[in-house]
């Protein structure tokens, strides 16, 4: 379809499309420091940056160039830099630059956005002793958060970024509603919890970003609303006035000249008006040219990534000269080793498995040795359970040989990188196990099994996020000291350089201090700089919480169990609105940008399968891991089917990082750990588990083959109950998605935005679909979806 509401005015930019480019003066040819550098976060009125995580040899500083109003201090050796700043006077983004060399890199800073929120309790006259608040404010930690009695009411004032919090109060340990807030919502549990709505969230008030067109050594970037200021960087460097012309809301930029000799660079973009931040922009290039077709795309683009995770035991058995189940009758079948491991991974390398599903990156789970015993225990049914997952490691490097072998891992690696496919592992540096030599030889490197009260410190998630156990065979390491994060840091080091494994998934990454993190990264660009490493984390917990162990000195990004489990709970479903999901969706880029690496999951080892929530086979206010146990879990009512669908569909079509949990391609069902793990199956699918397979493998594609998924802007065109819409546009690569999660027809007319006039479109899933007076009408059966493309993919 082609529609015109608005003639082209922008045809006198592209009229110098072919002159001659300009040049970056300050930006040699080789820079001290090459990925794009992650933003300075304020925290208040005085904040630590380790200049460390932006210059990992901080000797190649030579100076600062620091904007009024800023004041700051910088430490003798150059690691540390502490900005001082009234936070309240600064507007949204501010730049500094670091010079090295001639060179001047710039740092986004990013303002402050926290607001002051007062909680009050007011216990009527009964006596009270504590009073405390425990949600997302304070990652659902109670002895965080203690109200103080002023006379006549218990308060509390706390800093807030602007958002949508769950909130309880707990009086004397009784969790409940806040009487003082008649607002509350479904915690999806079979709960309620408290909402409180800081600042403004509503998108539509901030200025946004769109990549209208791309010619040459030209783009254009429209802007629609108010822009105070208009920020490019090309790779670190930032461009001044006369790379960019601005006219009539659009912004026309010239790629440096500098960007000639590079196979790949980005340029990122940002704007702000008196209400925020605009969404965040990065466009590859190759050489002086913005990327504009999938295949000059290869596996080092970390954004183009779709990930597979599997478990290494229960994916494919390759080879049965290595079988070892433990012989020990206190284990139930379930919690033993099934006979996958590395070669059964290869073979289906080899044989196109995820070369047809479209997969790019497989992440494997541990594959460290594991121990040859028994251990833990379920209550019931009563069993003890094998290493079979591989999180309890006795050595930090060797292979389990119940996996495979070096020389296998080898294989698998050299075969996936030669269909352009990475291969990142599960590194646990949380714990080991008791009998890991580590812990043997120096058990005074574990935390303490014990609280000063005498109490287990086991499984205190958040009350001692850092130094709780998993369980009392499993020390954590205390990873905060240099003489156990040295040695920790050099181990995780050995993967990605003894092999060529293109990154890792950091198990419990917020059980483990920020020093090892700093150091393990710090390590990596400096010992193998010229390599693509991704590095995603694994961290429950609030926004800021996971943002936390983001940067360019730590993590590239974690997986979103926020917007997971939104997702899950409005696809899954009736009565959890689409509305909520955007809102999710949006808080989200608030923190890890519009652009991100962040993992967007349809499952993992931890949780009940999404089909089986949405088919009904498994009740949202039930112990999934109990059910699990206890009873067959199957799928439920058929329509889970197109409601997994869905949920792939969102996950395929947002900005991040898509990540397919072995079986949810075509719908394996499951209660919680361990049968959230039952053997993969790849013959003797049902005519609905192939049906699922084949829609999931066309959305993959459909992400592979479209930019606007991977780099594109997002704009939510309608959004209620039922009904969600969103537009991705890359320069000429315009994507519509719409879903329906209602169980009935939906006949659906949405208003095509004006930046859309040239754009033709076409439909991947056969809905019937018409243009009229410049409005999209589709209709779209019950539980389904449609993505409308420039071509059927």
């Amino acid at each position: 379809m082609k529609y015109n509401l608005l003639p082209v005015i922008i045809a006198t930019f592209l009229l110098s499309s072919c002159q001659k480019g300009l040049q970056i003066d300050y930006a040699t040819t080789n820079p001290v420091v090459s990925n794009p550098l992650s933003a300075i976060q304020l925290a208040g009125d005085s904040t630590l940056v380790y200049l460390t995580d932006y210059f990992p040899d901080p000797s190649v500083i030579d100076s600062l160039s620091i904007p009024s109003p800023f004041q700051y201090r910088l430490s003798g050796d150059k690691a540390f830099v502490t900005l001082k700043v009234n936070n309240q006077s600064l507007p949204s983004l501010s730049t500094l630059a670091v010079w090295s060399k001639g060179d001047r890199y710039c740092l986004l800073v990013r303002k402050n956005r926290k607001l002051p929120v007062t909680f009050t309790y007011d216990p009527q006259g009964k006596k009270v002793n504590t009073v405390q608040l425990a949600g997302q404010i304070n990652d659902w930690n109670p002895k965080a958060t203690n109200l103080l009695f002023d006379g006549k009411v218990y308060k509390i004032t706390m800093l807030l970024n602007p958002g949508k919090y769950h909130y309880q109060v707990v009086v004397d340990g009784k969790w409940m509603l806040d009487p003082a807030n008649p607002v509350f919502e479904d915690n999806g549990m079979g709960g309620y919890n408290s909402v409180l709505v800081v600042g403004n969230t509503n998108p539509d008030l901030l200025p946004k970003l769109i990549p209208f067109s791309a010619k040459g050594n030209k783009l254009t970037i429209k802007a629609i609303g108010d822009i105070n200021r208009f920020i490019v960087l090309w790779q670190n460097y930032l461009l001044d006035d006369e790379f960019i012309h601005a006219k009539d809301g659009y912004y026309e930029i010239t790629i440096p000249d500098n960007a000639r000799n590079h196979k790949r660079s980005h340029l990122r973009i940002w704007a702000y008006n008196q209400q925020g931040e605009s969404n965040n922009l990065l466009i590859p290039l190759e050489g002086n040219r913005v990327v504009t077709n999938p295949s000059q795309l290869t596996r080092s683009d970390k954004h183009a990534q779709i990930m597979y995770f599997l478990m290494v035991d229960r994916f494919c058995n390759g080879n049965p000269t290595n079988d070892f189940k433990v012989n020990d009758p206190e284990i139930h079948p379930k919690a033993n080793y099934f006979g996958g491991d590395i070669a059964g991974v290869t073979k289906k390398v080899k044989e196109g498995y995820f070369t047809k599903l479209g997969i790019n990156t497989i992440w494997l789970s541990p594959i460290t040795q594991n121990p040859l015993g028994a251990w833990g225990l379920y209550p019931e049914p009563r069993t003890k359970f094998s290493g079979y997952h591989g999180y309890w490691p006795v050595s930090s490097s060797k292979v389990d040989f119940r996996f495979g072998t070096e020389s296998e891992l080898n294989e698998l690696i050299a075969e996936a990188h030669k269909r352009n496919m990475n291969v990142i592992l599960d590194y646990v540096a949380n714990h080991v196990h008791q009998e890991h030599p580590l812990f043997k030889n120096h058990p005074d490197w574990a935390t303490s099994l014990y609280l000063p009260d005498g109490s287990l410190n086991t499984e205190r998630w958040d009350e001692y996020r850092l130094t709780t156990w998993f369980d009392t065979f499993l020390p954590t390491l205390d990873l905060e000291r240099p003489e156990v994060y040295e040695p920790m840091t050099d181990s995780a080091l050995f993967w990605v350089t003894h092999y060529d494994l293109d990154g890792f998934r950091h198990d419990a990454t917020k059980h483990i201090h920020e020093n090892f993190w700093r150091r393990l990264t710090q390590k990596i660009k400096l010992t193998i700089p010229n390599k693509s490493v991704y590095q995603i984390g694994e961290t429950y917990g609030s926004h800021e919480l996971i943002a936390s162990y983001i940067g360019s000195g730590m993590l590239d990004a974690q997986f979103d169990f926020n917007i997971y489990d939104a997702s899950v709970a409005a696809f899954a479903r009736n009565d959890y609105p689409f509305t909520k999901l955007d809102g999710a969706l949006h808080q989200t880029f608030s923190y890890f940008g519009w652009i991100n690496l962040m993992g967007y999951i349809s499952g993992n080892q931890d949780r009940g399968r999404f089909i089986s929530y949405a088919g009904g086979a498994l009740r949202f206010d039930e112990d999934a891991k109990k059910a699990g146990w206890t009873r067959e879990i199957g799928v439920g009512d058929s329509t889970a089917y197109a409601k997994l669908c869905m949920l792939n569909a969102f996950n395929m079509t947002i900005p991040g990082v898509p990540t397919i949990y072995y079986g949810d391609e075509f719908g394996m069902p499951g209660g919680n750990d361990p049968d959230n793990r039952r053997m993969m199956k790849f013959d003797g699918l049902s005519t609905l588990e192939q049906q699922t397979l084949e829609t999931v493998t066309k959305l993959v594609n459909t992400r592979r083959n479209n930019l606007a998924l991977v780099y594109g802007s997002f704009q939510t065109i309608l959004v209620n109950d039922n009904v969600y819409a969103y537009i991705r546009k890359y320069f000429d690569n315009t994507v519509v998605v719409i879903f329906n999660k209602s169980n009935q027809e939906q006949a659906i007319d949405l208003q095509i935005p004006e930046y859309m006039s040239d754009s033709i479109l076409y439909p991947n899933f056969n809905s019937k679909y018409s243009i009229q007076n410049g409005k999209l009408k589709v209709t779209l059966k019950p539980n389904s979806f449609e993505i409308f493309t420039p071509k059927i993919n």
